[in-house]
């Protein structure tokens, strides 16, 4: 087969859209009962899509993490993640010298990392702060109950975990909110990303005939990733994010993930994060809306602190990314170190 009958089998099966049965789902017996979310989307379509973006010409890879160190932000949801180093040792009788780590903390809920869908559940009313939590109660994507997610005896999740989730190597999208809404600026903190400005930045970006297909991965820049090294005591205590609608729109376009550069997903306006403010458009109690939507309605993977700016920077609207989670065994998050493979538009 030449090269160009392989390219022209490629673009065609790019044409193929969803309803081309994709290889994860035949673990699937009820679909309302998995545990992939919208990862069943990924397979030979996704891959063709990969395929096509990785052999333009100029196409290079692109670090979408940050290094993880103890002197990155840290949000003050998780333990704080923490680094000690050993000094060099020697093995007796050898020529070998060594060098090496230890780690503590949360390391899947903070940097780059990636949710899980039993990263989050929800209750049939609002809960009133009053007695016991009721997580017998708590329901997650696909239907399951807390009796069947419920942790192991050491805190593992037994369904949903990371540990469930597939290699996420699909088509990807890159949105400059930054660039489309505010100048190239980072985003203010009370800025929210809607619908109809993801339906804008795909059409100023020349991506309005593409669309967002099903199994992509949206990468939204909003450049509030300048404060990860520039203002670190503030990265985490606000921040633009996701409008209620546009999680909406991403759950009818059948996304498998969305990335941000900023640390939550939803917008953090001031006072959302001491309990004093919600953001706009969002139902009552739910403050996390882009949250509670994405992993427990849609079954949409969540990546935050992505690292976009170079992308942004050189233009590259279309890619192949591919992000592997650690596979921690009921885990909850988990730390992943994303590459997309693009061409610059310029």
């Amino acid at each position: 087969m030449t090269i160009k009958s392989m390219r022209l089998r490629l673009a065609l099966l790019v044409l193929v859209n969803s309803a081309v049965s994709p290889v994860f789902a035949q673990a699937v017996d009820k679909i309302e009962r998995d545990q992939l979310g919208m990862a069943r989307h990924i397979g030979p379509v996704t891959w063709a899509r990969c395929t096509v973006e990785m052999n333009k010409p100029g196409a290079q890879a692109y670090e979408l993490s940050y290094d993880r160190s103890n002197e990155m932000p840290q949000s003050k949801f998780a333990e704080p993640e923490h680094y000690s180093f050993d000094a060099s040792h020697g093995i007796p009788g050898t020529y070998h010298g060594f060098n090496t780590e230890s780690v503590r903390g949360n390391i899947g809920g903070q940097g780059t990392q990636i949710d899980a869908l039993g990263h989050f559940a929800y209750l049939p009313e609002i809960w009133d702060g009053k007695g016991e939590f009721p997580k017998h109660l708590l329901k997650y994507y696909g239907g399951w109950t807390h009796d069947e997610v419920k942790p192991r005896d050491d805190g593992g999740l037994q369904v949903l975990g990371t540990d469930k989730i597939p290699p996420i190597i699909t088509s990807a999208v890159l949105l400059d909110a930054s660039r489309y809404l505010n100048k190239g600026q980072p985003l203010n903190d009370d800025q929210i990303i809607s619908r109809a400005d993801i339906e804008g930045m795909l059409k100023a970006q020349g991506l309005a005939e593409r669309g967002i297909l099903a199994g992509d991965m949206l990468l939204i820049h909003t450049g509030w990733g300048k404060k990860w090294t520039g203002d670190p005591a503030v990265y985490y205590t606000r921040g633009p994010g996701l409008a209620y609608d546009a999680a909406l729109y991403l759950q009818s376009k059948q996304i498998v993930a969305v990335a941000l550069d900023n640390p939550f997903t939803d917008p953090a306006p001031p006072g959302m994060l001491n309990g004093t403010a919600q953001p706009a458009g969002t139902p009552q109690g739910l403050p996390f809306a882009i949250h509670h939507n994405n992993l427990s309605q849609a079954g949409i993977y969540q990546i935050q602190n992505a690292k976009l700016d170079e992308l942004a920077e050189h233009n590259v609207w279309e890619s192949c990314a591919m992000v592997l989670p650690l596979k921690i065994k009921g885990g909850a998050q988990a730390p992943v170190r994303p590459v997309a493979i693009g061409r610059s538009v310029l």
